[in-house]
This record gives C-alpha cells, sequence and structure tokens, in this order.
C-alpha cells in the first residue's frame, strides 16, 4: 500500500523559485486569508445597493424560487452572472472566476456562488413570455435613473453580427462580413446617445435583414422610455432606408435622418444638382426632393460632396457621372442646414463604439445556449449591465469624461483586497498599491449619495412632442 504524503510536508520543504531577472531567490507558501483581485468593485456594489438592485431584481423575476434546501436563490444566479461579465468573464465557464473569490462573496452577501451550469440553468428558464414579463419592466424602472437632458435624447438605431459555430435556434446563415457563409445571429439596438444607455435590445435569426421589424422594434422602445421623456432625434444608416419606417416616425413627429441608399433614382439626382452650397475648399452641400417608388410622399435629401483627396480617405460614395468626388446623402424631415445635420448624424459613430464595447470588453456574442430565449435573455442581462456601468459613472465621476467598461475594469475593479475580521465586523482591506482607501473611499462615498428621484419632467420645444411612456 502506496504511503500517503503527510499534508504539512509544504510546510517543512520551502518551494523556491528564481526571479527572471538578478536571479534572487523567492520562497512560495500559502495564506489562509481570503484575497481578491476585485476589491475595487466595493464602489460599484455599494451603487448597487444604493438604487436597490437586490430589491428590483426578486420582485420581478418571474419564476418560483426552488425549494431544495440546498439550491442557490435566482436572484443570486442572476447576480453572479453580472458580476462575471463585470470582471471580463466572455463564456459562461469563465464564471467559475469568482467561485473561490470569498471577499467578493462577502460584498455581495452571497453564502455561495453559483456555479457555471447553475447560471446556464437559470437562463435556459426563459421563454420568450418570460422575457417580456422580467426584463422589460426592469428596464422601464432602470430608465427612471436616466436623466433626460435638456435638449432631448438622441436615439441611435443600428444592427450587428454574432458569429456562431454550432446549429444554435436561430442561428442561420446570413449577412456575416467577418466568416462569410457562417451562421450567425442579427441582433438590433437602440441608443441614447447622450446617456450613454441601451434603451432596447433585440435578438435575431442571422438571416435577417437591418430593417426587418424595426418598426414594432421602435414601439417597444418608445414604450420603455417614462413619462415626459422626449427625443431630439432619430439616426440610423441606409440600412434602415425604408419608406414604411419612416412612415412610422413621421406618424410619431419623430425629427430623423437617415443614410439613402443610392438607388440609380438618388444617383441621377445628385449628379444634376446645379446649386451647391461651400462649406470649406473640400466639402460643398446640396439638397433635393423626390418620391420615390413604393414611398408615400415626397421626401427632403441632402448631400454631402467631399473632394477626393491622396492625403485623406474620403467618405461616401462615387459616382461615374462625377467623378474627383465621393456623395453622402440623408433623408430627413428636419429644417436644419445641411452643415448642422452633417455634423449631427456624425455623431452617431458613437453607436459603434457602444457595440464594440458591448461585443470585446463584455462578450455580448460569447454567451450562447441552444434555445433562442436563453441566449437572449443573457444577451439582455450583458446589456442591462453596461447600462449599469454607465448609470454608477454619471453617479461616481459625473464631471469625468466616459470610460469604456474594459477600461473601468482596469481602472477602478482591479484592486486587490484581503479580508479579515475586526471584532464583529467582516473588514475588506484594500491594497495601498492599487490606490487603496484614498482612490476608493470617494467612489463609495459617491454611491452613498444616491439620489432617488425620478427623470425630471423637461418641457419640449412647442414643434416637438413628449413621447414617453406610450403604449405599443
Amino acid at each position: 500500500m502506496l504511503k500517503q504524503p503527510d499534508p504539512t510536508l509544504h510546510k517543512t520543504t520551502r518551494a523556491e523559485i528564481t526571479s527572471l531577472f538578478g536571479n534572487a531567490k523567492l520562497v512560495l507558501d500559502e495564506t489562509p486569508k481570503a484575497i481578491s483581485p476585485f476589491g475595487g468593485l466595493a464602489s460599484f456594489i455599494s451603487f448597487l445597493g444604493q438604487i436597490g438592485f437586490a430589491r428590483e431584481v426578486q420582485q420581478r423575476l418571474p419564476f418560483a424560487e426552488p425549494t431544495s434546501n440546498n439550491a442557490i436563490p435566482l436572484a443570486h444566479s442572476l447576480t453572479a452572472f453580472l458580476m462575471s461579465v463585470v470582471v471580463g468573464a466572455q463564456r459562461f465557464a469563465h464564471c467559475e472566476w469568482l467561485r473561490a473569490d470569498h471577499v467578493l462573496h462577502a460584498m455581495l452577501g452571497l453564502e455561495r456562488f453559483p456555479s457555471d451550469d447553475t447560471i446556464r440553468n437559470f437562463f435556459l428558464r426563459f421563454s420568450q413570455g418570460h422575457i417580456e414579463a422580467f426584463w422589460r419592466p426592469l428596464w422601464r424602472w432602470l430608465l427612471l435613473l436616466v436623466k433626460c437632458p435638456v435638449g432631448g435624447f438622441a436615439l441611435d438605431l443600428d444592427s450587428t453580427v454574432f458569429c456562431r459555430e454550432g446549429q444554435q435556434e436561430g442561428a442561420r446563415k446570413g449577412f456575416n462580413p467577418r466568416r462569410k457563409g457562417r451562421n450567425s445571429h442579427h441582433p438590433l439596438l437602440a441608443v441614447l446617445a447622450e446617456a450613454p444607455f441601451i434603451l432596447h435590445g433585440w435578438l435575431r435569426s442571422g438571416n435577417t435583414g437591418a430593417a426587418r421589424g424595426v418598426v414594432p422594434f421602435l414601439q417597444e422602445a418608445l414604450a420603455l422610455l417614462p413619462a415626459g421623456t422626449w427625443l431630439r432625434t432619430v439616426r440610423a444608416d441606409s440600412g434602415f432606408f425604408d419608406g414604411t419606417f419612416l412612415d412610422f416616425l413621421e406618424e410619431r413627429a419623430l425629427p430623423y435622418v437617415v443614410v439613402a441608399r443610392l438607388t440609380s433614382t438618388l444617383k441621377r439626382k445628385c449628379a444634376g444638382i446645379k446649386e451647391w452650397t461651400i462649406m470649406d475648399e473640400h466639402h460643398a452641400a446640396g439638397e433635393f426632393t423626390v418620391k420615390l417608388f413604393g414611398w408615400s410622399k415626397e421626401r427632403r435629401f441632402v448631400v454631402v460632396r467631399e473632394r477626393i483627396r491622396e492625403t485623406q480617405a474620403a467618405v461616401g460614395r462615387q459616382l461615374i457621372e462625377v467623378p474627383g468626388y465621393t456623395f453622402r446623402v440623408w433623408v430627413t424631415n428636419r429644417s436644419e442646414g445641411a452643415l448642422e445635420l452633417w455634423r449631427d448624424y456624425n455623431g452617431r459613430a458613437c453607436v459603434e463604439q457602444r457595440i464594440e464595447e458591448l461585443k470585446h470588453d463584455l462578450a455580448a456574442d460569447g454567451f450562447c445556449l441552444q434555445p433562442f430565449f436563453a441566449t437572449e435573455s443573457a444577451f439582455l442581462a450583458v446589456l442591462f449591465t453596461f447600462n449599469l456601468l454607465s448609470l454608477y459613472q454619471h453617479q461616481t465621476t459625473p464631471e469625468a469624461p466616459y470610460r469604456q467598461p474594459g477600461t473601468l475594469r482596469v481602472a477602478v475593479f482591479l484592486c486587490g483586497a484581503l479580508m479579515g475580521v475586526l471584532g464583529r465586523d467582516v473588514v475588506v482591506k484594500l491594497s495601498a498599491a492599487w490606490g487603496g482607501m484614498s482612490k476608493h473611499k470617494p467612489l463609495v462615498t459617491a454611491t452613498l449619495d444616491w439620489l432617488k428621484c425620478a427623470s425630471p419632467k423637461l418641457i419640449p420645444p412647442a414643434d416637438r412632442l413628449a413621447i414617453g411612456g406610450a403604449m405599443i
């Protein structure tokens, strides 16, 4: 029979390594104390406590709690997933990272951290009805914490592609620039640019066009807004150049600027413009009105012409009839000049940044399950996490520039912490080398000053209508 090694052998036989530079001897040992690399999450967790996150989630969950004494509460499973996303998990299996982080467990108040299988099973509970019953009301609650700017919000619409490697529900062959011919999902997003805040999101099949279902999608998005909120404009790219969509925006009295798809008719109109307004030495603007085939009315088109230069890449499309220039064309119901519309639409570039953050910083495309609505629920959980991080920044550092989730993770949340006991109190000691209390105490104090108030009821201009609180 083999003799079992003495469990205390490591205490008598030292383990040593040599430093990479300098040949110094380093002794390896262990400590029984709980240590966390994410002590900086203390301020974020304090923020969640102040806005009543735990209470709202527990009240709105559409499932009965498990009856087993050994079961983990459902709200704990969702919270564990959100925290895993915040610290950088890109797959469900990465949620295992935090199971040994007892410091984080103490800050969250979790007796046990759920396994990745438990988190998967939580999302597998969701059907389409459960999504409507849980995520939509939770979004309305969170939107009450968003302050409407005096000038109103710009609502940006865009879609993206999530590559899929398996045969998951809804994964179909469609537009996929990275992996042509492979299955994908094709999400649709609506973003409040000034917040920034993801107002609404749909996960769609990969063979869905950009504008497919955009009218009911926008109806749902507008119904989420608190009463009294108003939009100063809706911005979208050429994928949403659709007469039915524009009809809907005009019925709701929503100002819009949408990139036009350059059809043969519009190309001829652009080439036929005779009066150009010079904006600078390289750009000129013109406009025309036309009723396209299948449209209900004539609409205004604004054109920006840019001279092609060797020193700078020109944005837009070239017309054979007009060599040496590129053209960008928008359809709009707004009355401003071309220069103002051009500058305002360029602000829509932020929605591309939000999508990149969702995919690269929060791995929105990485959490995939076989059932479609389970995957959509995980996708919405990532969007919800993004919104929480955005509101957290508004509360703790309102004057500082917006920071991406990945930057927050490195600059704020990454901080060595050690847990101990002082009398009857549990103490979390933050490493001074990572900023310590001098860095993190002001953030915690800022979260404690949170004022639980609704978004201010601003009065829009006479020619604009408040749209928040609309019914589908």
